[in-house]
């Protein structure tokens, strides 16, 4: 069966349902008449990516979608890319205040509002997608980030991972830290302030406006997720040397945030549906990347791309870098400390389980696929 025949039988089931409830106890003619008087409810949703990135901004398509068939209708949610009714750089802050009921983003691009919304997202070294989620909804994780959010009343939901991002494009190669120095970088986040440690320029860019910066050589070099993404954005017609792995992003995990007032203001029916949808969303995305990578990245290939693992230096001096900046910041904030001390206790009990239990595996199969 079709995805999307799919959801759609399942939201006919959840409308029977609800007309099955509503004629328990009364006459048809009442139980129609109960779903009818449901209020109509319409949101805006503001995303950081721009449409063109179909899999990355389809989540919030999905969560859409999905809410209106589940509500018949009546909570309908429009979804808007990057730059159409705000820049990427304010969707958090058009959500706190009212301005719009929603928003989709990845946390780390506001990590100025405070540090700690690295964790929303991700950090280097750190959870992969599964990791996470497990972290949220059966950690700490849930508890420790709606705290956090509540500073800037939203209530978050994990809205779609990439999993383990690449490391980049980059115009010339790079084999040593030294060859790093003096570079300059699109790179957020955590990642972008351990480059700096090793002596690149990191800049900020939305998804847009890379490739005229790279094409122009105001930048030497981009990251943004994997080879699906990547390919759209043309990168590897102007920076051959493709490099693995995002060692910044083992699992970013984008959010999507709500109004902690609208929230509040939803019956809990609608509350419930939004919910369900997020989740499905969050899963989708991750599906949906882990179809469209593998045949991008044949076809990258295919262009004379030059697939390259960054060095073990590189790695070893990113992973030093990335540790001190973390015990830096928590040493500074008693709160980072707490997120973090729970991130790491995590992470390490899994990382043990995984490590004995899929890395085995992968390490025997995927050699011989190769």
């Amino acid at each position: 069966m079709k995805r999307r025949k799919f959801i759609k039988a399942g939201a006919m089931l959840s409308a029977g349902s609800a007309l099955t409830v509503g004629c328990a106890s009364g006459s048809d003619t009442d139980g129609a008449a109960a779903v009818q008087t449901r209020p109509r409810v319409s949101w805006r949703l503001v995303s950081t990516f721009p449409r063109s990135l179909d899999t990355i901004f389809g989540a919030a398509e999905t969560l859409s979608n999905r809410v209106s068939e589940l509500t018949d209708g009546r909570f309908t949610i429009r979804v808007f890319p990057a730059g159409e009714m705000v820049p990427f750089d304010q969707v958090l802050e058009s959500v706190q205040k009212g301005t719009v009921e929603m928003g989709h983003a990845a946390s780390y691009y506001f990590t100025g509002l405070n540090p700690a919304l690295a964790f929303d997202c991700t950090v280097p070294f750190g959870m992969s997608a599964r990791q996470y989620n497990a972290w949220f909804y059966y950690g700490e994780g849930r508890d420790l980030l709606r705290s956090l959010f509540a500073d800037f009343n939203i209530v978050n939901f994990p809205g779609g991972n990439t999993g383990v991002q690449m490391g980049g494009w980059f115009r010339r190669q790079i084999s040593t830290v030294s060859d790093l120095g003096g570079l300059t970088m699109r790179i957020p986040g955590m990642g972008g302030r351990v480059m700096d440690r090793l002596g690149v320029t990191a800049q900020v860019l939305a998804g847009g406006d890379i490739y005229p910066a790279l094409e122009r050589g105001v930048i030497d070099a981009t990251e943004w997720s994997g080879p699906y993404d990547d390919e759209k954005l043309g990168f590897y017609k102007v920076a051959p040397y493709y490099y693995y792995p995002g060692w910044w992003e083992p699992g970013p995990n984008l959010s999507f945030y709500i109004n902690a007032d609208k929230w509040g203001s939803l019956p809990s029916d609608y509350q419930a549906a939004l919910a369900a949808a997020a989740a499905e969303a969050n899963v989708d995305m991750m599906a949906d990347y882990d179809a469209k990578n593998p045949p991008a990245l044949e076809r990258l290939l295919g262009n004379g791309v030059e697939l390259r693992p960054f060095s073990q230096e590189i790695m070893q001096a990113a992973f030093t870098a990335s540790n001190e900046l973390l015990q830096e910041e928590a040493a500074a904030d008693p709160a980072y400390r707490a997120m973090l001390e729970s991130y790491d206790r995590f992470k390490s009990s899994s990382n043990r389980w995984l490590g004995t239990s899929e890395l085995s595996f992968t390490d025997f199969a995927y050699e011989r696929e190769a």
